[in-house]
């Protein structure tokens, strides 16, 4: 029986679950479906997708290899993919589709509709765990609710990990040459602006350069990941993020990575091999949450107690943080970081996320957005998780009254103003001192062309703390 692996988000053929189901149930054909309007919808960016394209380019050379062609559809907006897939399986007499699962509202909805729609044709739908380490619904908590504090949520991961450690899926063998070619995939598309080619050499698409980039983490900067990677100027994270999210690498590929560099231990050892992995499950933390509580895909506030918070109308002010020229140097370099690279390093997505929320008061709903539209690594829960994080108003959410000073994390985190000269060359003169807070030189910072703070730090503070106090406390409802 015939068989269509329907790729999304699991750009590879490598520990790739459906994709060596399918090729072990029979003749094996492969899908990829461009949704530029359904994208569009999601805010995913510009360099997002010009990066799945490249790294699609890639996977066909692979599945080539493997005689499995790849067809090349158009479904615009996802509830068009039923008949498109229907019509694909009616032509190439396919018997099963089999997918990887994808969570989210809108996903469940497509994947339910086609699946039914599949249904009535007689073709067979088989999805199967592959983002994720484990299935949602099977970390719950005593009284079998999706937890809400990712403590609490790890220790159980780590007790499933004692117990089944979750294998890689092997590689398929070549399947016997199929009379059908490949469809040629599109460059880039009429609704999606090209990167710069700047932007496109940081990210490399494909398998081949995604397992060196994990190997070499593994090997030479995982063992410093715990002190360097709150460092923005250093090189101490993987910069694994894009390629998770596409899938063009697995949780369970980066997981072994990390146990082969730690003698097989993933609750002792070394600490940064260990804190990496508390890292990927907290990726695998806000995918549950997606699934046990849906409204957070619906742009709502986790404590919904939260949605009553009177957040301020100030475009001038969310015009300068999204362009970086608040004023405050290290919020204004991570945002030109964003803007130029696709992507920002964490501990600087928390502060400017604070600097938002906090400082300027504004809607964390806009910040969410902005990113999404920016980053190439842009991932629905963990872009909401964080946000919701940052803002207090979600999950296992920092307490109203944490509140990052972007000033002090700019001293701690980038002492020498490193990572602050790269992105804000105006400022490249200042000494080390000076560089975090130039508005406190006073009349001495004779800068036209870098402005003053846009918010007052100590004042905004206890604007929003007044602004939570005032919040009536209510338990967390289901949803």
């Amino acid at each position: 029986m015939r068989q269509l692996i329907w790729f999304r988000t699991d750009l590879r053929v490598h520990d790739n679950t459906a994709l060596a189901a399918a090729m072990q149930a029979g003749p094996t054909i492969a899908l990829f479906l461009l949704s530029p309007q359904q994208w569009l919808e999601h805010d995913d960016a510009a360099c997002k997708v010009d990066f799945w394209l490249r790294n699609l380019k890639e996977l066909q050379q692979r599945l080539a290899e493997l005689n499995v062609p790849l067809l090349i559809r158009t479904a615009a907006h996802w509830r068009d993919a039923p008949k498109v897939l229907a019509d694909v399986c009616r032509d190439q007499t396919i018997g099963c589709v089999q997918v990887n699962e994808e969570y989210g509202i809108h996903e469940t909805r497509r994947d339910r509709a086609v699946r039914q729609h599949l249904a009535l044709q007689g073709v067979e739908w088989r999805s199967h765990l592959d983002q994720l380490l484990f299935q949602p619904g099977s970390v719950l908590t005593r009284s079998g609710t999706y937890f809400q504090v990712f403590s609490q949520f790890r220790k159980v991961c780590y007790q499933h990990l004692h117990t089944a450690m979750p294998g890689l899926v092997p590689t398929p063998k070549a399947q016997a040459p199929l009379d059908l070619a490949s469809d040629a995939i599109p460059k880039a598309l009429p609704e999606f602006l090209s990167p710069s080619d700047n932007l496109r050499q940081l990210w490399p698409a494909g398998e081949a350069h995604v397992r060196q980039r994990l190997d070499q983490f593994a090997d030479e900067a995982l063992l410093y990941y715990q002190e360097q990677r709150d460092f923005p100027a250093r090189p101490g994270t993987s910069r694994l993020s894009p390629y998770l999210a596409a899938g063009v690498v697995s949780p369970r590929q980066c997981l072994h990575a990390a146990l082969q560099g730690n003698r097989g231990e993933f609750d002792s050892g070394n600490p940064g091999a260990i804190t990496w992995i508390n890292e990927l499950l907290w990726r695998e933390f806000y995918k549950h949450i997606l699934v046990g509580y849906p409204r957070v895909s619906r742009h709502r506030a986790f404590r919904l107690e939260t949605e009553a918070l009177p957040w301020r109308q100030a475009p001038s002010e969310l015009a300068a943080w999204q362009q970086g020229r608040t004023g405050i140097p290290i919020v204004d370099a991570a945002m030109r970081q964003l803007l130029a690279t696709g992507w920002m390093h964490n501990r600087l997505r928390m502060v400017v996320a604070m600097f938002l929320s906090k400082n300027l008061m504004i809607d964390w709903r806009e910040g969410e957005r902005f990113f999404m539209r920016h980053l190439i690594d842009g991932d629905l829960a963990a872009n909401n998780g964080g946000w919701q994080w940052s803002a207090s108003t979600g999950t296992d959410a920092a307490p109203y009254f944490r509140i990052f000073n972007p000033i002090s994390q700019s001293q701690k985190f980038d002492p020498d103003g490193r990572f602050i000269r790269t992105w804000v060359p105006e400022l490249a003169e200042l000494n080390k001192r000076d560089i975090h807070d130039p508005a406190a030189l006073g009349g001495l910072f004779g800068m036209a062309n870098y402005p003053r703070p846009i918010v007052d730090l100590a004042r905004s503070r206890e604007r929003v703390l007044q602004a939570f106090k005032s919040l009536p406390q209510t338990e967390v409802a289901h949803a």
